[in-house]
């Protein structure tokens, strides 16, 4: 399975933000920046996961983004799904009844075999997303990665974050 690079894009944009503290956003043009990202095409995700409620679009000229949601309760299932869609990886045309025979569609009656594993291991593949949190990747980074790359991204995260009034993050 192959995902778009714009989950990846998601995804490291979502756990740069959940280091912005205090209610605090970042313009879509630093977290472009961050990443070495055209700001087109990252604002496409980020609006994408802002509709899917990850994240949340402050307007304004301090304005930006910010998490919608503490990263305890974003799981890499819903920012995947967000720039994704909902639909399985795999769809089944049902090629198993072009066969040059022509047999008549009654003996198609059970469900197709490598449609019904495909599917399971689609569930398999989600329940795993699911059980993996935003929070759990910052963590890990944070006690993990080269202390340079960390301070850098602290560094870059506080350079650009933009102080707000309030936030609402649930």
């Amino acid at each position: 399975m192959k995902l778009s690079e714009g989950v990846e894009a998601a995804i490291h944009s979502a756990a740069m933000l959940a280091g912005v503290e205090g209610g605090a956003t970042m313009p879509a043009s630093a977290l472009a920046e961050a990443f070495g990202l055209s700001p087109s095409y990252l604002l496409k995700h980020l609006q994408a996961l802002t509709a899917a409620r990850i994240l949340e679009s402050v307007p304004g000229p301090s304005g930006g983004y910010r998490l919608a949601r503490v990263p305890e309760k974003i799981s890499l299932l819903d920012i995947v799904l967000a720039v994704e869609g909902p639909r399985p990886a795999f769809r089944c045309g049902e090629i198993r009844r072009n066969s040059p025979a022509r047999i008549d569609a009654s003996a198609y009656v059970q469900p197709c075999g490598i449609n019904a594993a495909m599917l399971r291991a689609e569930r398999a593949y989600r329940a795993a997303l699911a059980a993996e949190k935003l929070s759990d990747i910052v963590t890990e980074f944070m006690a993990d990665a080269d202390s340079r790359v960390v301070h850098a991204a602290c560094a870059f995260a506080a350079q650009h974050a933009r102080p707000q009034k309030s936030a609402s993050r649930s």
